[in-house]
């Protein structure tokens, strides 16, 4: 269905999912927000930079190609493909000396990479999350689309899909839900208690920017707490499901040695045994031949 009206990125407003969605945010009930969208309509919304990622650009937003720190326009940029705007950068390098960078739009083209603190920190807080909610979206593009996974493949977590059309994950999905975003967040908000704020132009940052310059940078210590918060909850739990997936676990009885009290027997990727109890460990070659082992002792390790 085509869209009955047509309105410019300056003139949108934060719609009541996303004021949901910001509320959500500020309460702690959710903890960060993976977008695809670039009319910065989370930005307006009041969703603080830590907890979002834009994947894809923000038409409000600029970027310094030297320094790389980001600022707020007060209205959309007319260039996509992240091009020069012909601006001068307004950071101050310690020392108290101006960058010499020129600020870019940060659209995407086809042929540009993906931010890559943004893709971090969305990958990161993926894999750590108990619980993904895909909001109005086919999950098709890729990075982005396959995100929500890492829920349920490191942390064991759950997976919900809201969007009127079917997806190509729904079946991975724990909760599908096909309806109108907004009804489904009117509905959430009420059960949870929590009232959704009408959109204010005088908090919207935008606006704001017009009058003093606002940062829009990912600070490079929030990138490390998660980098670190996911090695720590996820990295154990990888290595585990690894060898899991590459190691053949064998019956002790189809092994022809003349080893007692053997605990474990694992084929591992090398074509090597290892057989442990509890005072020995063994390591002895093996030759695999269609569904038969050959065994063949070796000298004792330890």
């Amino acid at each position: 269905m085509k869209p009955d009206m047509n309105i410019s990125f300056n003139d949108a407003i934060p719609t009541k999912t996303h004021m949901a969605l910001a509320k959500l945010i500020k309460t702690g009930k959710i903890h960060y927000i993976v977008s695809q969208n670039i009319d910065g309509l989370h930005l307006r919304s009041g969703v603080p930079r830590k907890c979002l990622s834009e994947l894809h650009g923000n038409m409000f937003i600029e970027q310094c190609n030297q320094c790389s720190r980001q600022y707020v326009m007060n209205s959309a940029t007319t260039s996509v493909g992240q091009k020069c705007l012909e601006k001068a950068c307004p950071s101050v390098k310690p020392g108290g000396r101006l960058c010499r960078g020129r600020m870019h739009d940060t659209i995407l083209d086809w042929e540009n990479n993906l931010p890559e603190k943004d893709l971090g920190l969305a990958d990161f807080h993926s894999c750590v999350a108990d619980l993904s909610i895909c909001l109005g979206t086919t999950m098709q593009i890729i990075p982005s689309g396959n995100l929500p996974l890492n829920t349920k493949k490191y942390n064991n977590g759950k997976l919900v899909i809201c969007n009127l059309q079917p997806t190509k994950h729904d079946k991975k999905a724990d909760l599908l839900i096909h309806t109108y975003v907004d009804d489904v967040m009117d509905m959430l908000m009420g059960k949870l208690g929590l009232t959704i704020e009408e959109y204010s132009k005088d908090k919207d940052p935008v606006f704001k920017g017009s009058k003093s310059q606002i940062e829009w940078t990912i600070a490079n210590s929030e990138v490390k707490r998660m980098r670190k918060l996911y090695e720590q909850t996820c990295c154990k739990r990888k290595v585990k499901r690894e060898k899991k997936i590459e190691h053949i676990f064998i019956k002790k009885s189809k092994i022809d040695t003349n080893i007692k009290d053997v605990d474990k027997c694992i084929l591992e990727n090398k074509n090597v045994i290892k057989l442990e109890d509890s005072k020995n460990l063994l390591e002895v070659k093996c030759d695999v031949v269609g569904p038969t082992i050959k065994v063949k002792e070796e000298t004792c390790i330890r």
